[in-house]
């Protein structure tokens, strides 16, 4: 019992530990990961999931695999893929079944596989997997087509690769046990029909159930769950693996209605998808042993290649032919198909049942899946952001500032970066806020950067920090609060609030202190300060008539943080520094923050009266 729960832990810790070492080194989490997973699995043999778990083992893994592939088809909404929509079908509804019989060719072929194993490995290699996907593009910050383009395909392929390989093992045991080719056909169609409907319908019943108030807030996740597990098993009742499907459709249905509390489901969905996605990549890497993996032959390697260099390039830049993808984008997506958590989970489950059936090379399914997952895995997480940069499509070349508010000053603000490389947007509801920006050649977004229409025409993933600087510290909060989980609370910031006052007593002081906390917002509420406490917008607007500017400073061996407080006046304030490899820091305090060479300090402050040739035009 002991040892189960110390296993259990140590699975959690190294499943997390391994994606928070991947956000440090900026590396692909799902490498380290598998490492992890290789490392205290096979090589040292401190986690064994099939003693820990035992029979327990296939069904959890299937259920975490079903709970991923929901929280994906949660992310997927129709009004997102408006211009890729074209290639996203092409990519589904033809690749999908021609990287089958490619796939089944190469491994029959090539890998020298019987004409079962390979019809099914066939279609297990359709997969290409949420669970890498997701980390790689968030990695890459690719722009919205390729990147939506991407998605998609990881999360409807899934449970249609998983039919394919469904498909072929049900026609492999037909055969062997002399079942009709029409039963099989039947239940699949049924399993088709019924999944599908019962997503739709359980999708629909909850949102109703959720719009009317029928549910309270603290018990929506929790009802959500355990619909989704129902559903999942319903269906596998008819047709194991097929509630794969069931779960996905589902997740779509429920993202596309307009649910007010959708956003709040979505993060405790992806909360839990982070969690399962860790400790599925542990554990499913720790459960080969190394006699597993020594029946990999030169073979398998013809395969590999095969998939990677034939197979993927043909069937994408054929099936986007004549789409709005540019001809870069098109390379990328042909490119990026690893595989992941899916593809081993079902065949893992298949082989275990050919084995006991007697057909051959079923003992080859496992390894060979998992060849190919490392492989891809480690090959396109560490080549996207390279390729990315090489096609000219990463969205973040130098990291980038959205500001919510036109003004003066967030004009300048947003000019002076500009200068450097820096991606930046000013965003405004009022198109007069925004004429000094258009005029001075600043991109600009009008409208409710809140708006649902913001979130499918932004690409969010180029900016790295968010500036409210709005005359409404309300909404500045508001901004804040809603975008802070999507960019990371400690990276929304607004201007200046209004220092906290403690009464210190009764009488008028202490109702001078009474009457302003009533006016302020909550500590939770809203972003960190980027300027010093009660600075105001039309202060600032004041600042930048008579003379403020902004700067940026390069810290050098023989000028460091000292010399540059020496050079500026002492009311210039850093905004943020910009470290050599690329990251911001924003807002630092000086008696924390460690300067250091090649350090590039942004600061706005008077004009100095000695100036050093101290900016340089470079990106940051």
């Amino acid at each position: 019992m002991h040892d189960t729960v110390l296993q259990i832990a140590l699975i959690g810790v190294l499943g997390i530990g391994a994606q928070w070492v991947a956000w440090r080194t900026q590396l692909p989490a799902i490498v380290i990961l598998l490492a992890t997973g290789f490392i205290v699995g096979p090589a040292l043999g401190l986690i064994e999931p099939s003693d820990t778990f035992g029979e327990l083992l296939s069904p959890v893994i299937s259920v975490a695999v079903a709970i991923i592939l929901f929280e994906g088809g949660l992310t997927l909404n129709f009004a997102e893929i408006r211009e890729t929509s074209p290639a996203v079908r092409r990519v589904i509804f033809y690749g999908a079944p021609v990287t089958w019989g490619l796939a089944y060719l190469a491994a029959h072929h090539l890998a020298g596989l019987s004409e079962p194993t390979a019809a099914i490995i066939g279609g297990i290699m359709v997969v290409t997997g949420p669970t890498v996907i997701m980390p790689l593009l968030r990695q890459a910050a690719l722009p919205k087509r390729p990147a939506s383009l991407l998605r998609w395909e990881a999360i409807i392929a899934d449970p249609i690769g998983a039919l394919f390989a469904i498909v072929a093992y049900e026609a492999t045991i037909a055969i062997t046990e002399g079942h009709s080719l029409l039963e099989i056909a039947f239940r699949l169609g049924g399993a088709v029909v019924f999944g599908s409907l019962i997503a739709f319908v359980l999708a629909r019943l909850i949102a109703f159930a959720f719009v009317r108030g029928l549910v309270p807030e603290f018990l929506k996740a929790p009802i959500l769950l355990v619909a989704v597990i129902a559903a999942f098993a319903a269906t596998n009742m008819i047709l194991e693996e097929a509630g794969l499907l069931t779960v996905t459709v589902m997740g779509i249905v429920l993202a596309n209605t307009r649910l007010r509390s959708l956003e709040e489901l979505r993060r405790f969905k992806e909360i839990v998808s982070v969690i399962l996605v860790s400790g599925l990549f542990i554990v499913l890497t720790a459960t080969p042993s190394l006699g597993d993996l020594t029946v990999i032959g030169p073979r398998d390697f013809l395969f590999l290649a095969a998939l990677l260099f034939v197979i993927r390039p043909l069937v994408v830049m054929t099936s986007t032919i004549g789409t709005k993808l540019t001809l870069a984008e098109r390379a990328i997506c042909a490119w990026i198909a690893p595989r992941g958590v899916v593809a081993v989970a079902v065949a893992g489950f298949f082989a275990q049942s050919l084995m006991s059936h007697g057909i051959p090379d079923a003992e080859r399914l496992v390894p060979l899946t998992f060849l190919v997952v490392v492989a891809t895995v480690v090959l396109h997480g560490f080549s996207i952001r390279p390729l990315a940069l090489a096609l000219k499509l990463s969205a973040r070349e130098a990291p980038g500032i959205l500001f919510v508010g036109g003004s003066p000053w967030t004009t300048a603000f947003a000019r002076k970066a500009q200068e450097y490389k820096m991606p930046v947007l000013l965003a405004d509801t009022n198109w007069n806020h925004l004429s000094r920006a258009r005029r001075e050649g600043v991109p600009v977004y009008y409208g409710e950067i809140l708006s649902e229409a913001a979130e499918h025409r932004l690409d969010m993933s180029q900016y790295a920090i968010l500036i409210a600087a709005t005359d409404n510290d309300a909404y500045n909060a508001l901004v804040c609060t809603d975008l802070g989980p999507e960019m990371g609370r400690s990276n929304v910031f607004q201007l200046g609030r209004t220092k906290i006052q403690q009464p210190n007593g009764t009488g008028e002081d202490g109702a001078k202190a009474s009457a302003s906390s009533r006016h302020e917002l909550h500590f939770t509420v809203g972003g960190g300060s980027i300027l010093p406490e009660g600075v105001t917008l039309s202060e600032l607007n004041r600042r930048i008539a008579s003379g403020w500017e902004f700067t940026r400073t390069r810290l050098t061996e023989e000028f460091d943080y000292a010399d540059f407080l020496e050079i500026r006046p002492a009311e210039t304030v850093i905004l943020f520094v910009i470290k050599p490899n690329g990251r911001i820091e924003p807002s630092p305090n000086p008696k924390r923050t460690k300067f250091a060479v090649d350090d590039y300090l942004f600061s706005f402050g008077p004009p100095a009266e000695t100036k050093r040739s101290t900016e340089t035009p470079s990106t940051g």
